[in-house]
């Protein structure tokens, strides 16, 4: 039997080993350490930001930077439906309300129009997703929130790396979010960050990861604290910051392996009838996350899903069903046959494996089996 070609693998070197074990046996300071200030001051330096605050997860980023810039009970945020789930879900655990507008077909992300369209009174907030490792239609996004005074949230969980017209994508709205989850392009296992230039969404992003403790150095001192604001525990330790200084050494070479990985996809996949590959609007870098192709309407995806699974080689669909068809919102937001494109994107995309270590036999095999999978399909 041939070797599995997994859908990711996690680069690493010694680099994460060496952090790891230098925060592990400092013996102190596992919960908020010197790695945690270093790995933040580089998230600043490489998307030329002036805060980046780490938390446990790129989900409760989403959710702290919602805290942040005020939204809550009685506010609407929109959101698209062709996303991770968390994408919504934090803006019901903030007491807001989900509205879900369609995405646009050269991207996948939130369509400028249906987001104007989507607009209300009681609009706090819109927080566009970067789909795949590419800029979705940002610039025109930020005007249409710029006209109406709503404030802008990126989910730039996929796309750390990735740019739009020379600018980093997270560097656009008044924040964004980081996912370090393993399968991203910075990986520590599970982690999070909110980038912003915002002073003040930052001050309340720190309070509202830590308890709402405005003092320093609470395991060093003698007194229980000062609490300014409510607040729980999103913080990141020690040794997942190490992990991700490590993986920040590289990221040239991450993104740069991704690239040249899926150029090789895609130069094979060309003469592949049907099967057409993610790459954005051309605006920018796409940083390929995942690497997805759209399938055309007469193929059948679960005849190739099990044909690429017989051969050994991953495959997985990201993400259908779309979030507004998922049981939980279609009872509480039922607007199924109003997102025309999602419904029918989410109905035809595959995610084929993806790493910056994919070798050339490897993207080779990947072809070939898709070619012989979409022939029997």
């Amino acid at each position: 039997m041939t070797d599995e070609i997994p859908l990711f693998e996690i680069p690493w070197d010694d680099g994460e080993v060496t952090n790891a074990v230098d925060s592990i046996c400092r013996g102190g300071y596992w919960a908020k350490g010197p790695y945690v200030s270093e790995f933040e001051d580089r998230i600043e330096e490489y998307l030329g930001v002036e805060h980046a605050i780490t938390v446990n997860s790129g989900t409760t980023a989403l959710e702290s930077a919602l805290v942040a810039h005020g939204v809550g009970p009685g506010d609407e945020v929109i959101v698209p439906s062709f996303t991770f789930i968390a994408t919504a879900n934090v803006v019901e655990l903030v007491g807001a309300t989900p509205v879900f507008a369609d995405i646009e077909r050269d991207t996948y992300g939130l369509d400028p129009d249906a987001v104007r369209d989507a607009l209300s009174p009681s609009t706090a907030a819109v927080l566009p997703v970067h789909p795949y490792g590419a800029a979705c239609k940002i610039h025109r996004i930020v005007d249409v929130a710029r006209e109406h005074d709503v404030a802008v949230v990126e989910d730039a969980a996929e796309a750390l790396g990735a740019d739009a017209d020379g600018r980093m994508v997270g560097t656009f709205g008044d924040s964004a979010a980081l996912s370090f989850c393993q399968n991203k392009i910075v990986a520590t296992g599970e982690g999070g960050a909110v980038v912003t230039d915002d002073d003040e969404v930052a001050e309340k992003i720190r309070l509202y990861r830590s308890h709402g403790r405005v003092s320093e150095g609470y395991f060093d001192s003698a007194d229980s604290g000062r609490y300014v604001s409510v607040g729980t525990n999103y913080r990141m330790p020690d040794v997942v910051a190490a992990i991700g200084c490590a993986q920040l050494d590289k990221i040239d070479r991450l993104v740069g392996g991704r690239r040249r990985a899926a150029d090789r996809l895609t130069d094979g996949l060309e003469s592949v009838e049907g099967v057409e590959p993610h790459a954005g609007d051309g605006s920018g870098r796409h940083v390929h996350q995942l690497y997805t192709v759209t399938l055309d309407e007469s193929l059948d995806r679960d005849r190739i899903i099990e044909t690429l699974a017989s051969e050994n080689v991953a495959s997985k669909v990201y993400w259908d069903p779309p979030v507004h068809l998922t049981e939980y919102y279609r009872e509480r937001r039922p607007v199924e046959g109003d997102l025309p494109v999602t419904e029918d994107v989410s109905s035809r995309v595959l995610s084929l494996p993806m790493h910056p270590e994919l070798s050339r036999d490897q993207t080779d095999r990947i072809v070939s089996t898709v070619r012989e999978a979409v022939s029997g399909a």
